[in-house]
This record gives C-alpha cells, structure tokens and sequence, in this order.
C-alpha cells in the first residue's frame, strides 16, 4: 500500500515513521511519501524517515515532495497532519484571545475558531484531489486539529475519512503500565468530543479498575492534566487535560498571560529537531520528540489504519459520526469514542447514558462546532460572529464582537473572503 502524509515535513513525522516501521507487520506500507509546500524542510525530515525505515529493515520505498498530485496520486491512505500558517499562526492564535480576557489555545476558543476557519478549507482541497486521485477505496485519517470540526468537514463533503487524536492512547498506555498489563488487555469508557473528553471507567481484562486507580494515583493524575484533586473526586472520573480551559478558564488565563506561549516553545524544539535531523548518522527518532507532543501518535495512526485497510473489526477511539450514540446530539455530529474499526469504517459502541454534567457541556460545544464549520466553509464575518457568541468560554455580544474584529485582522491572509 502506498500511504502518503500531508504535512510530511512537520518535525512529528518520524514518530509516525518510527510506528510504520516498528509495526511492518500490522501495516503493509510499500511506499511513503511525505507531502509538504517547505521544500526545505523535506529532505530534513525525508532524510531521517529514510534512515529509521532502513534501520528496522523496512522495505518500503520512501520519497517526499511539494506536489500533492504526485504525493496522492494512487494511495491506499492519506494522512493529515498540517498546520496552516505554521507556528507563527499558533502564536497569534495563543495570544490575542488574551486581550479581551479570554483563553488563547489552538484548538479551543477563539483561537481554536481560528485554526479552523484556515484549516477547513485547506483540507477539503486536498481531500478531492485524494478523491479524484488515490485508489476508489482510500482512506483519509485526519490528525489535523481541531479533529472534531475537521473531521465533520471531510464526512460532511462525503469522504471516507475517519479523526484521531492520541488522548485516549496516551490514558490506555498510562494504565497498561500502572497495572502491568498489556496495553490489549486495557479498555476505557472514553467519551465526549476530540479535547472535551472524560473517562468514566477503565477495565483491564474486564475487572473495572477506575476507582482504584483513582483512590491510589489521583494525585499523580491530577498533576498530569493540571486539574485539582478535588474536582477529580467530585467528577469521578478523569477529565481530558483539555477540559482545564473550561474548568479553570480564569485560572489559565491568568497563568497564559505571565509566561511564553506554547508555540513559541514548540518553535524552539521544532529548531533543534531539525538541526538533529539534519545528522546524517540519526537513523531513530530523538529523545527530544517526546516533549514536542503526540506521543503515541505512531501507535494510533497505525492502529487505525491497519484495521481500516484489513477490516479487522477490533475497537480504538476514534472521531465518528454520533448516529444516534449521545441522544442528545444529532446524528451527524462528529464525537470522540470507543468505535468497532471496519473496511467501512468506524461505527460507534453503544454507550451508557451521559450524565447532564457533561452532556450540557457536549451539547454547547457540539453547537458551536457546528456554527465554526459553517463559518470555514462558507465565510463572513456574520458567521464567525455567531460562532464566537456560541462558544461557552466567550458568550457574551461585546467580547465576542471584539474578538470577530481580531480574529478577522489577524487572519486576513488566510482567509480568501475577506
């Protein structure tokens, strides 16, 4: 199978590279090829891909390229993992949301509104180039934030696509590990929507093992995703790491306007990834790739599109349609849950009915989800005004109108309708 990723250049790629070669066995990739417009950032990361697929002895034919054409042209899967505007854009996203007393984060708030009025239309370009090129059964596997509304955008235009996101493999790993087992015999209750998710029980080889592991480690997990203790006991249950800009916005917001922003950060280790990359001797992924985020990601992306090309029918989290999953939500909502993995893709598991704590909050994300599509898809500045005032962590006519206003100057290279 040929698999190409969009956004081959990103400096995650040779985790995903690391996954494909360690785990020949699950996917049968014969070529990879590595999409992205940073014709100098592809040999870097070309060069690296090449050497860990050689040191696994791998077989697989690997090559990059800036034409998408090319790159699309008869494969079996593609893989989105782009970021338009690159961190820079990141950047703004984390700090002008700032400005009106609002949380700056890249997938969640207005900052997340503007991600995806770039990312949306961007994305289904690309997708009817796969359609009107890759093999009639291609899939597409969207890592490409925020999933959620990506992912709605792909089904919505009638692609046969499926989200990920590695919350729910880093939660499976962290308690495979607590417990001794093997990640296979570990199962969660994993629900909500991509960044707005809780697990509500954890079985390992079928014995519920959540409580215990709360009343023994919930310090530890409290330290993990920044939440207080407390407010884990009272949910009971473990909140995304996410879910801290709702549950603590004032807090966070606070703690964002007194130190750098991630993307800076990330910019920094993306400089000394490259410059790594660059040796000709690394033939594995560096240390230093684990503080960059995704981790696991390798695992998951394989996962997933092992068991889309072979049809195995096992169960991973995935982003899906809800059809009927959450009563409270529409069918075509797109959720994050357990899901049977087919050659027809993913259906949902039936799930135990959620509690109105966070079905109130799903249901008002969901809502403003669906108002940020329509805004990506079909623009004006009426549209991203509705979807600013929709979203629970803005809500109120003055900010949301400023923040219209920012969103807008700041992002007026990118958005062809303004």
């Amino acid at each position: 199978m040929k698999l190409t990723v969009v956004g081959g250049g990103s400096t995650y790629t040779p985790e995903l590279v690391d996954g494909i070669a360690r785990l020949r066995d699950r996917l049968p990739v014969t070529e990879l090829v590595l999409v992205d417009p940073d014709a100098s950032r592809l040999p870097l990361v070309g060069g690296v891909a090449t050497r860990i697929m050689a040191a696994h002895g791998h077989p697989a034919k690997v090559r990059w390229t800036t034409d998408l054409d090319d790159g699309v042209a008869g494969a079996g899967a593609v893989l989105l993992q782009l970021r338009v505007g690159g961190q820079a854009a990141r950047n703004r996203d984390e700090t002008w949301p700032l400005e009106c007393g609002c949380v700056g984060q890249e997938t969640t708030g207005a900052g997340g509104l503007a991600k995806a009025l770039r990312t949306v239309p961007v994305v289904l370009d690309i997708a009817e180039r796969v359609r009107a090129l890759a093999a009639p059964d291609a899939w597409i596997v969207d890592f490409t934030n925020p999933v959620g509304i990506v992912t709605r955008a792909l089904l919505d235009a009638g692609h046969r696509a499926v989200g990920l996101c590695n919350v729910a493999i880093g939660f499976q790993r962290r308690f495979a590990k607590q417990f001794g087992v093997a990640p296979e015999s570990v199962t969660m209750d994993h629900f909500g929507l991509n960044h707005l998710t809780w697990i509500r029980g954890v079985q390992v080889d079928g014995r519920e093992v959540l409580a215990q592991s709360l009343a023994e480690h919930v310090e530890e997990i409290s330290e993990e995703i920044e939440m207080p203790v407390p407010l884990i006991k009272q949910l009971g249950m473990i909140p995304s790491y996410y879910l801290r800009y709702y549950y603590q916005h004032d807090v966070v917001v606070e703690e964002l306007r007194h130190k750098p922003s991630r993307a800076s950060a990330v910019a920094d280790m993306e400089r000394q990834l490259l410059e790594m990359y660059a040796d000709p001797t690394l033939d594995h992924k560096p240390e230093l790739l684990a503080k960059r985020g995704g981790a696991f990601y390798s695992e998951a992306a394989v996962n997933l599109l092992a068991s889309l090309v072979a049809g195995t029918g096992d169960v991973q989290v995935a982003n899906v349609r809800n059809n009927g999953t959450m009563p409270f939500l529409a069918d075509d909502a797109v959720i994050e849950v357990p899901a049977v993995i087919g050659a027809d893709g993913a259906a949902p598991l039936p799930m135990a009915p959620v509690s109105p704590l966070q079905a109130g909050l799903i249901a008002h994300v969901t809502a403003y989800e669906q108002l940020a599509l329509e805004a990506a898809v079909h623009g004006g500045r009426g549209r991203v005004f509705e979807a600013m005032l929709a979203h629970p962590l803005i809500g109120q006519y003055d900010r949301a109108d400023r923040l219209t206003d920012l969103l807008l100057s700041e992002n007026k290279d990118f958005l062809a309708w303004i």
